[in-house]
């Protein structure tokens, strides 16, 4: 046996913490590789050594097998972890590291190169009887062959990338007057992704489930299958939902589908952990899709339904140990479904999304896990996969576990970069879905056009948005403030203080708000048409208990910015930004010049005079609000053009009292 004691994992984000976890708690030293944009991640704060391996693209860092292997050598690692993606199939990268000394922790290049050609691979398993899709991989590429072959199987059918994957390189074909064009396409899609044009064809089944079953085998000979996972809920080819067990399956099926990935995992000699993945037609016929050489994204509901730890036994399996377990130990108690989560807008057909995380607080609570590999103040960046956590949830039955999903993602704070968590308690909560009757078409036929925007926030949203918002600034002046007792907040002598909040949220959407507060913590929020009242109870950090016209709420809220607040509310979260700032150019970090009045109140002093040149900070103005004096700088440097006021008069919020020529 070879034995080590330390791993680099050759991966980042939320699969780099998943190894790491289970490394550290083993015993094992871990080793983390960085690129430029990850030098802040968490997954290199947790490891115990973190070696940076270049810039931000993937082709200068990740992917480059030579910066890999030299971080093994530097950090004296004894294995590697390839994870997910990246160099986790690559047959050469599994010789380079062999080549090197290193136990690479998955299968042989041999299993892998082999299975990393559809075609290849579906002639293998026609060898090992393995049910198949009807189709054609043969050796000959050329159009015409193709063609030929594509009219003998009739539409609808699949043109597919022998060495593709993730929906890459692939066509469907719904007419045999499109066949021409989709091999076309498909094969430069092909070459472009893979380098490799090779294509192969088969029959579309129509609305199928995708379901795959997780195999493992040690050296010794020994293969058994860990149950199966539905992964039916896709979006362009990609997994959006998954659970263990499969909702429609029977023990006769899953007998059958286990033993036919075993017998798949054994005609090429397989270890480790790997998945054997079938279309499952209505029939209850099933066919061999493709075997992924590594784990896979999905499997803590397998975790979850064996009480397994999978990478636990890949480090078992990678120093030459057996399994331990046989057929008959495996045994799944309860159900498990897994939500990604993408950081990308399901309203514009699901585009990638990056930008900041200005708050990530994942939810917690009996039977949910977050497997995540992002933090607070962390930027997305556009180098890489937009999966940035998976919520998992298990329970005794299915509808328990779903309830439980739907309240954990509604409980699961990420506000920043846009994300599809909406999207993805929409659809836990289809009774399509409920009833588990979702196939691969589910996404297409239960959300029509525009069906994946999240709901845009009512009025009552919207008002407490406000009220937090003017709270908070409120807040701010109250701190700013040399000597005032608390009881003043909220109070002037003049008149009642009214500030007007602006949220424009489509096209269609826009709530045009006036404040008023009734006293240190009650607000009246009002419009032509409607009038709620919101009390803030308590708050604490991020976290606010208030009351809406006296039914209480918690909600968790985060102000990044002057003028723009997050807000979570009722599992309805959206950011509302203050248009009134906005048109009036009054956000101190607008740069704009245009100096307005935070608030309603007294103006005591005025500093500057037309023509005079200001400094970016300087003050300009005094301010007298609930008994405070409010210093009002310049948030550019600049000429001033312009004093619109006079000291000693009352003035109102968003009131223009100073023009800066910023250009000058």
């Amino acid at each position: 046996m070879t034995k080590f004691s330390s791993i680099l994992i050759a991966n980042r984000g939320e699969i780099a913490c998943r190894v790491i976890r289970t490394a550290k708690a083993q015993g094992y030293r871990t080793v983390a590789v960085y690129s430029d944009a990850d030098a802040g991640a968490p997954h290199v704060k947790m490891a115990d050594e973190a070696i940076f391996i270049g810039p931000s693209p993937v082709n200068e860092s990740y992917l480059v097998q030579e910066k890999i292997i030299e971080a093994a050598r530097i950090s004296g690692a004894q294995a590697v972890h390839p994870g997910y993606g990246f160099l986790s199939e690559n047959a050469d990268f599994a010789v380079a590291c062999e080549a090197a000394g290193l136990i690479f922790i998955g299968p042989s290049p041999d299993a892998i190169h082999l299975m990393g050609n559809k075609a290849e691979a579906k002639r293998r398993m026609l060898d090992a009887k393995v049910p198949c899709v009807p189709g054609y991989e043969g050796a000959d590429q050329s159009d015409r062959v193709l063609i030929a072959e594509g009219e003998k199987i009739n539409a609808p059918l699949m043109v597919k990338a022998a060495a593709g994957g993730g929906g890459r390189g692939m066509r469907l074909v719904n007419d045999v007057a499109e066949l021409v064009n989709a091999i076309k396409l498909a094969r430069a899609e092909a070459e472009s992704a893979f380098g490799n044009g090779e294509l192969i064809l088969e029959k579309a089944i129509v609305r199928p489930r995708h379901v795959e079953v997780q195999v493992f085998a040690d050296t010794q000979g020994n293969t058994i299958h860990l149950g199966e996972r539905d992964c039916s809920v896709q979006r362009r080819h990609q997994k959006v939902i998954e659970e263990a067990p499969c909702p429609v399956m029977t023990d006769t099926l899953r007998a059958e589908m286990g033993a036919a990935a075993v017998a798949a995992a054994k005609s090429i000699h397989y270890r480790g952990a790997g998945t054997v993945e079938f279309l499952l037609d209505e029939k209850g016929n099933f066919y061999f899709l493709e075997m992924n050489t590594r784990l896979q994204v999905e499997h803590p509901v397998t975790e979850l339904i064996t009480g397994l730890d999978l990478v636990a036994l890949q480090l078992q399996v990678a120093q030459g140990e057996p399994l331990g377990l046989n057929q008959k130990d495996i045994t799944l108690t309860g159900h498990a479904i897994e939500a990604r989560l993408y950081t990308e807008d399901p309203a514009q057909n699901f585009l990638p999304s990056s930008g900041s995380i200005d708050l990530w607080s994942p939810a917690s609570g009996v039977g949910v896990r977050i497997d995540s590999g992002i933090c607070t103040g962390q930027e997305i960046s556009p180098f890489y996969d937009p999966m940035v956590a998976k919520v998992i949830a298990h329970g005794p039955t299915r509808d328990i576990a779903r309830l439980r999903l739907i309240e954990a993602l509604n409980a699961t704070v990420l506000f920043g970069a846009t994300h599809n968590s909406d999207f993805l308690v929409a659809c836990l909560e289809k009774r399509c879905f409920a009833e588990g009757q979702a196939t691969t078409a589910f996404i297409a036929e239960e959300f029509a056009e525009g069906e994946t925007s999240s709901p845009e926030p009512d009025f009552t949203d919207s008002a407490v948005a406000a009220a937090l918002q003017l709270s908070l600034e409120y807040e701010e002046l109250y701190d700013r403030a040399v000597i005032v007792a608390p009881q003043l907040r909220n109070w002037a002598s003049a008149s009642p203080l009214i500030s007007r909040k602006k949220y424009t949220h489509s096209e269609v959407t826009t709530h045009d708000l006036s404040v008023t507060p009734l006293s240190d913590k009650l607000y009246k929020v009002f419009n032509a048409d409607n009038e709620v009242s919101v009390e803030l109870i308590s708050t604490e950090g991020t976290t606010a208990h208030i009351s809406i016209d006296g039914m209480q709420h918690t909600v968790r809220y985060m102000k990044p910015r002057v003028g723009k607040i997050y807000l979570s509310i009722n599992s309805r979260t959206n950011v509302y930004e203050d248009q009134i700032r906005l048109d009036g150019q009054q956000d101190e970090v607008d740069g704009s010049g245009k100096v307005v009045a935070p608030m309603h109140g007294l103006l005591l002093e005025i500093r500057v005079s037309a023509g005079d040149k200001v400094a970016s900070g300087q003050t300009l103005a005094v301010l007298e609000a609930m008994k405070m004096h409010y210093e009002i700088v310049a948030d550019a440097s600049g000429t001033v053009t312009e004093v619109l006021v006079e000291p000693n008069n009352q003035v109102a919020a968003d009131d223009l009292l100073i023009d800066i020529d910023t250009e000058a």
